[in-house]
């Protein structure tokens, strides 16, 4: 299965729990609207339920998170990452950071957060955070290519487009919705 999620705001170097949970709450929304699409809408219910026996969802401290891309149903992803930042090319480490860093930042904001990474804030979307990864370590490939954005007004600010390629390690009935 291939999607695009996008984010646009900061991404800071060496990220605070605060940043990457801001990251991750405005990609929750796409996430969220893509189980109600096909192929994922047919088995959105099984899926979503926590006490289904493959459930997508996860309790991290009293909390609930959805990850589409999990070692239960056998899932990985490839990322395909445009970094667009609003200095000449070449210049990467003048104004936000460096690259890996803030690129950590934000594989830790698509997956779910570990325990000591929660906020204490309310959620959306029906009690349930939305995230792309169960853990950074089901990440199979990540190319990663950084460009100028030219309209940005706002010096700290970046546009990410994430190409995902979601597949399976082992193909069983019920992870088949997901490598269409």
């Amino acid at each position: 299965m291939k999607f695009t999620l996008y984010y646009r705001g900061r991404l800071p170097s060496n990220g605070s729990t605060d940043a990457k949970d801001c990251i991750r709450r405005a990609i929750s929304p796409q996430l969220c609207d893509l189980w109600n699409q096909g192929p994922l809408k047919h088995e959105r219910e099984n899926f979503l339920n926590p006490n289904y026996k493959l459930t997508a969802v996860r309790e991290v401290a009293g909390k609930s998170f959805s990850c589409i891309v999990n070692a239960k149903n056998f899932l990985v992803a490839s990322l395909d990452i445009m970094f667009l930042r609003p200095e000449e090319p070449g210049l990467l480490v003048t104004q936000g950071g460096d690259i890996d860093n803030r690129m950590k930042t934000l594989l830790d904001a698509l997956a779910i957060p570990k325990e000591n990474q929660i906020k204490a804030r309310g959620d959306e979307n029906g009690g349930v955070v939305h995230c792309l990864l169960e853990d950074d370590n089901l990440i199979t490939g990540l190319n990663i290519s950084v460009d100028r954005l030219l309209d940005s007004s706002e010096p700290n600010e970046v546009l990410i487009v994430i190409g995902v390629n979601v597949s399976y390690t082992r193909a069983i009935m019920t992870n088949l919705a997901f490598s269409a």
